[in-house]
């Protein structure tokens, strides 16, 4: 319907709500008996009212035509009328009570019962809903065309952290029919107007904490109350840490909250470098504030819901004590609902971090202690359907799985459904025999080793069976270099980039990685990163206690050597670090004059990393820097190139961190410490520019 329409259908719907919202003050006056019910129909008429108010006010103004969303509300104002129409009917006084009105309005009697009302309401809220999410909607876009448009480039977010990222594309819901009573429980307490606002969902590693949250997540993304989502992932650069957590839950929230955009954009520009700062003021000037000074939200309209997923993936511990502590602060937003779903393992720094929140702020669910029952059903739902899709891709049997397979599966998974996933991707390899795979895996069930080191060994024995004797100590040795290094990692590689640092030919890490389909996520293009399936892989791999236990263990602190000696190499590479590495004619060019596909060229994916990460694998590696060393040299003839690298992949603001940290480490006082002051001092004042000078 057009702008006309559409204003003049607000406005029988508003001067209809004014007629119930007075009848219903007859009512409170006459009425003593039915007060809760006819306050609580009174003040929901009231809240669809003033939202038609707000949205007429957009449809009155110049930007009316811009305002799609609003402008297809045709049929639900029609249906909402109509039933605001009969309500009136049956609130007005009939001709018989009219006969009554000798003895006074408190002839009046109310003609609904509570069940009635709560039916009445409830159904009055779907349209106050879909009217408050067109508002919300058509707000967002009027906003982002404003003067004061919010610059997103200046709030970084951590790339690949929000549930429909690429990175998460293809990783599992929840199947049909399987979590039910569990999705219920969090959906119902999103929906209590006296809920707390942070439920935490905690479980041990691989019962499917992720999953669900991903469920979720995309549930209310499908209905419109998804405000913002972070999917921590250790190992995965700043999807790992908590330096762009609050700035990608505040850039998510944008997308969803009308009016936050103006409240962003000042702290912004009050302080362009608020997201270099403390978690507690990012939270406060991003977030609480903004959110706090929204002034038109309704506390009875639909909760806005943040998803954190894997808490415990979060690098530092005392961010992670912060970040609770700071969530908690949410419960002082009274303008609006804002529930924050939180999962993660039941580590002590959350666990500490949920014991300090007071009274009323979260409730918690163990999903280890969920009935036995239910997960059994579930995982056998989720092994009876990925088994059918693997007999129909082998064409075997329709007998296969057997019965009493599929039970002792069951038996081996619960609680863990990584178990169950793994055992799938592992039996379906590809070029294998599932009926061979499904019987080895079985053969683990006496094994006293625990139910995700079975799951991990059934998968790594199967390869290093298949070596000759002679053979098996030199695959260990490749095993331990690529896959121990893609495990150690702090951001995943492709092949490609592998090949480059690790000085592997592509062609062997291809070879290496071909059975290894089932523990890691390798995509077909050799310029896509490979990812862990799951962390608890990279625990399996390095736990120490598989120390001298364990063919496959792989040593932390050996691997971080491997790892900084080959950043060290590639930096120092003559395809590696050097001056004016983008090959610029004016030594005054800025970095925001740099486009960021020469910069890609110039730096490709493998020597950005070995930028970022190399003093921490050095730290990692319990290293220090002596006189003459291979990193000594490497600051003396390549710190400013580095510096300048830093500023080109928009990591400036690291640089004298990361410094301070490498004095830390440096035996060789006088001389590292003068240069390291002196670059430092260069650097603050020049990180704009791409540096062009020799040390």
């Amino acid at each position: 319907m057009d702008g006309l329409s559409a204003a003049a259908s607000v406005i029988a719907v508003v001067d209809m709500s004014a007629k119930i919202a007075s009848l219903c003050f007859q009512y409170l006056i006459a009425v003593k008996d039915a007060k809760n019910d006819i306050e609580r129909l009174q003040r929901k008429v009231g809240e669809i009212r003033g939202i038609l108010e707000r949205i007429k006010q957009l449809l009155d103004g110049r930007d009316k035509a811009r305002l799609s969303t609003t402008s297809e509300l045709s049929n639900s104002l029609k249906e909402c009328f109509r039933e605001l129409e009969e309500l009136k009917a049956e609130l007005e006084p009939r001709k018989a009570r009219k006969a009554m009105s000798r003895f006074g309005v408190r002839a009046l009697k109310w003609p609904f019962t509570s069940k009635q009302v709560e039916k009445i309401v409830s159904g009055l809220e779907r349209y106050e809903q879909a009217f408050t999410l067109a508002l919300q909607v058509d707000q967002m876009g009027l906003v982002f065309d404003l003067d004061q448009k919010l610059d997103l480039a200046k709030l970084p977010i951590a790339e690949g952290a929000s549930f429909d990222s690429h990175m998460e594309e293809h990783n599992a819901r929840c199947l049909h029919n399987t979590r039910t009573e569990l999705l219920y429980h969090i959906r119902e307490w999103t929906e209590d107007k006296n809920g707390k606002p942070i439920f935490w969902l905690s479980g041990m590693a691989g019962t499917g904490k992720s999953t669900i949250a991903r469920t979720i997540a995309q549930s209310f993304a499908n209905q419109g109350q998804l405000g913002a989502s972070f999917f921590f992932k250790k190992g995965e650069g700043e999807c790992g840490h908590a330096t762009r957590f609050f700035t990608t839950i505040a850039r998510d929230l944008i997308g969803y909250v009308p009016g936050l955009t103006s409240g962003i954009t000042k702290a912004l520009n009050a302080d362009p470098a608020i997201f270099q700062k403390a978690l507690k003021d990012q939270f406060e000037k991003l977030i609480l504030h903004p959110l706090s000074e929204i002034q038109w939200a309704s506390p009875s309209t639909l909760a806005h819901i943040i998803v954190i997923d894997a808490l415990d993936e979060c690098e530092q511990e005392k961010d992670v004590r912060v970040i609770l502590q700071l969530l908690a602060r949410t419960r002082d937003i009274k303008l609006m609902r804002l529930r924050v779903l939180v999962t993660s393992r039941p580590e002590l720094p959350i666990r500490l971090g949920f014991k300090q929140m007071s009274d009323g702020t979260y409730q918690d669910l163990v999903l280890h202690d969920v009935p036995k029952w239910s997960i059994e059903h579930d995982i056998r739902l989720f092994l009876e359907h990925e088994f059918r899709e693997i007999r129909e891709q082998h064409s075997l049997s329709v007998e296969w799985p057997t019965r009493d397979q599929i039970q002792a599966l069951v038996e081996l998974a619960v609680p863990l459904f990584i178990f169950a996933a793994t055992v799938c991707r592992y039996v379906g390899t590809k070029g294998g025999d599932p009926e061979e795979y499904l019987n080895k895996v079985l053969e683990y069930r006496k094994s006293t080793f625990s139910q995700l080191d079975q799951t991990y060994l059934s998968v790594l024995n199967q390869l290093l069976s298949g070596q000759e004797e002679e053979d098996k100590r030199t695959w260990l040795h490749r095993f331990r270099e690529l896959i121990g290094a893609i495990a150690i990692l702090e951001s995943p590689l492709s092949i490609t980039s592998l090949a480059h640092l690790l000085q592997i030919p592509q062609k062997q890490i291809r070879c290496r990685l071909g059975s290894l389909h089932s523990v890691l996520n390798i995509p077909n293009s050799e310029h896509v990163p490979i990812r862990l399936l799951h962390l608890s892989f990279r625990e399996f791999l390095i736990d120490p206690q598989k120390q001298g236990n364990s063919p496959f263990w792989v040593g932390e602190k050996e691997t971080h050597e491997r790892l900084v000696s080959q950043c060290l190499k590639l930096m120092s590479s003559p395809n590696g670090l050097q001056q004016n590495m983008c090959k610029l004619l004016n030594p005054r060019t800025l970095r925001s004059e740099i486009g960021e596909q020469k910069i890609a060229i110039c730096l490709p994916p493998e020597l950005q990393y070995a930028c970022r990460y190399w003093v921490h694998h050095l730290e990692q590696s319990g290293g220090h820097i002596h006189d003459g060393d291979p990193t000594y040299l490497f600051l003396q003839k390549h710190l400013l190139y580095w510096l300048e690298a830093m500023s080109l992949i928009g990591e400036a603001y690291k640089c004298i961190y990361m410094i301070n940290r490498l004095q830390a480490l440096a035996e060789v006082r006088s001389f590292f410490a003068f240069y390291c002051n002196l670059y430092t001092y260069l650097f603050t004042v020049r990180h704009e520019h791409c540096l062009k000078f020799s040390p």
